[in-house]
C-alpha cells in the first residue's frame, strides 16, 4: 500500500491539536480539568446513542442507563478526585493520578502496538482480530515498568502504588478497548464518531480511560488517599 501523505498530515495535525487540548485541560487548574472532561463526557454520550441507535433503533431507550455506568460514573469519579480539598498539598498532586492513568493507557497502547507488530502470532479476541496475546502482554508489562519508574522517580506515591496504578489502569483499559469494539462490532460501524480526522470519535479515545478510571479509584480511596 503506497504511502498516503495526505492521510498522514491529517492525522498528525489532528493529534497534535489533541495532545495541547489535552495538556492544557489536565494541567492548568482544576476548572480546566472540569471543563475538559465534561465536554468529553456529552460528546462520548452523544457517541453512545448513536451506537445505541444504530443496534437498536426501535428500542434503543431501553439500553440508556447502561451510558450512566460506562461514561458518567467514570468522569464523575475522575472530576472528584481532581477537585477533592488540598488538605495541605500542593495542587500537583491531585494533579499526578489523572496524569498518571491517562500516561498508563498511553503507553500501554502504544507498546501493545508495537509489540504486537513485532513479534504478535496468537489471537488475543476474536472481538478486535488485530490484537495479539503477546502484544496485549508485551503492552501490559511495559506500561507498568515505565510507569512505575517514572513514577517513583517522581514521587508522591510509593513505588508500589505506581505499579498497581499502572496495572490497573493497563488491564482495565484493554478490556475498556474490547468493550468498545463490541459494541462498535454490533453497530456496524468502524468509528464511533470522527471529532478527530484519522483518529475517531470521543469513545475511540476514551474507551480505556472510561472502564480503567472506577477500579483505579477504589484502589485509590482504600489504599492511598
Amino acid at each position: 500500500m503506497a504511502f498516503d501523505t495526505k492521510t498522514f498530515k491529517t492525522r498528525t495535525i489532528s493529534a497534535v491539536i489533541f495532545a495541547i487540548v489535552m495538556l492544557v485541560g489536565l494541567l492548568w487548574n482544576q476548572w480546566s480539568f472540569v471543563l475538559l472532561f465534561t465536554f468529553i463526557h456529552f460528546g462520548a454520550w452523544y457517541e453512545f446513542v448513536k451506537l445505541l441507535q444504530k443496534m437498536n433503533p426501535v428500542n434503543y431507550r431501553t439500553n440508556l442507563p447502561l451510558g450512566l455506568f460506562y461514561i458518567s460514573l467514570p468522569i464523575v469519579l475522575f472530576i472528584f478526585i481532581r477537585m477533592e480539598p488540598l488538605g495541605g498539598r500542593s495542587d500537583d498532586f491531585l494533579k499526578v493520578l489523572p496524569c498518571g492513568i491517562i500516561l498508563s493507557i498511553w503507553i500501554n497502547d502504544t507498546m501493545a502496538y508495537i509489540t504486537g507488530s513485532l513479534i504478535g502470532k496468537t489471537p488475543f479476541s476474536s472481538i478486535s482480530p488485530k490484537k495479539t496475546v503477546e502484544g496485549t502482554v508485551g503492552g501490559i508489562i511495559l506500561s507498568v515498568l515505565i510507569v512505575t519508574i517514572l513514577g517513583s522517580i517522581l514521587g508522591y506515591y510509593s513505588w508500589f502504588h505506581w505499579l498497581m496504578i499502572s496495572l490497573i489502569s493497563s488491564v482495565a483499559g484493554t478490556l475498556g478497548d474490547l468493550l468498545e469494539s463490541k459494541l462498535k462490532r454490533k453497530a456496524g460501524v468502524k468509528d464511533s464518531g470522527n471529532i478527530l480526522p484519522g483518529h475517531g470519535g470521543f469513545l475511540d479515545r476514551f474507551d480505556s480511560l472510561l472502564v480503567a478510571i472506577p477500579f483505579v479509584f477504589v484502589y485509590y480511596e482504600l489504599f492511598i488517599r
